[in-house]
């Protein structure tokens, strides 16, 4: 789910098919099921991994409920009091940049670079192409997420809005996560062979500096002719995304409403869930997999 290069293979790739009905949930299900009972109790790491696949088949429904129950989450904010949060009307120059993959941020470009000539990504790449449209460049999440439903081959609405929502900040019950996109590119891209595959105008920046092309000696022959400048500071627009949002979530009738959604729309695996907790910096800001922005 992480890495853009190995997901392409070990990924099941099976969502374009349950999205369009070519197979079914039942009989996904259970041919998980079967392979994971057949499987020795020595061999414990296949069945997590299959374990965790049914998990995700579960989550599939449990997001397309969330449209069926209330479907303004495809069109409005879950957590009213972010309506004013972003413009309404996108800067026309920032979404194109990022449509396109010419954000100048190389990792970043790649993703969606790729996503355009495959119509498919893996879950993480996903949720930084999106938190970085919603807060490095402070997009409302309605274009973005328009553009995202139209790349995708496994377009679920349910599952999309949902998550378009959840990576964008707007439910007002999940973590915030800020995704750094370089960080990800050194994470899940260390020998840079996804970025050299999509991006070939970066062919003569050397490998140490892929990730960061700004930052190389022949920067200059590059940056601005072959391959366009950054069009944010990451670290910066990231300082001041979370300190917008946080303008949000310490209004005192912000709780009011999270709890509300948290009754209606949250996971009742756990039920002590059903109460949103008091929002702490600590807690809400947490980022994933010991990211930093």
């Amino acid at each position: 789910m992480s890495s853009p290069v190995e997901g392409v293979s070990a990924c099941s790739r099976l969502s374009p098919y349950l999205a369009w009905g070519a197979v079914s949930m039942r009989e996904v299900t259970q041919a998980n099921e079967a392979r994971r009972r057949a499987l020795p109790p020595a061999n414990k790491t296949w069945r997590k991994s299959l374990r965790s696949f049914s998990g995700r088949l579960h989550w599939h429904c449990h997001f397309i409920q969330k449209l069926e129950d209330e479907p303004r989450v495809e069109f409005e904010n879950l957590h009213r009091l972010y309506d004013d949060l972003r413009p309404r009307t996108p800067d026309v120059a920032r979404l194109e940049a990022w449509e396109k993959g010419e954000t100048g941020y190389p990792f970043l470009d790649a993703c969606m670079r790729s996503l355009q000539a495959t119509g498919w990504l893996n879950f993480r790449m996903r949720a930084m192409l999106m938190a970085v449209a919603s807060y490095h460049l402070w997009l409302d999440w309605r274009a973005p997420g328009l553009h995202l439903a139209r790349m995708f081959t496994d377009y679920e609405p349910g599952i999309h809005w949902s998550q378009v929502q959840m990576q964008s900040g707007t439910t007002g019950i999940n973590t915030v996560r800020i995704y750094n996109p370089v960080k990800q590119g050194f994470d899940q891209d260390p020998t840079g062979t996804f970025i050299r595959t999509w991006l070939p105008e970066l062919a003569q920046i050397p490998d140490q500096y892929l990730h960061e092309p700004w930052a190389a000696d022949n920067a200059a022959e590059v940056i601005g002719r072959d391959y366009p400048e950054r069009i944010f500071d990451h670290m910066a627009a990231a300082k001041a995304a979370r300190e917008k949002i946080w303008e949000v979530r310490r209004r005192p009738e912000f709780r009011a409403q999270a709890e509300a959604i948290v009754i209606k729309h949250a996971s009742r695996k756990n039920r002590s869930r059903r109460k949103a907790p008091a929002p702490k910096r600590s807690d809400q800001l947490s980022l994933p997999f010991g990211e930093t922005s």
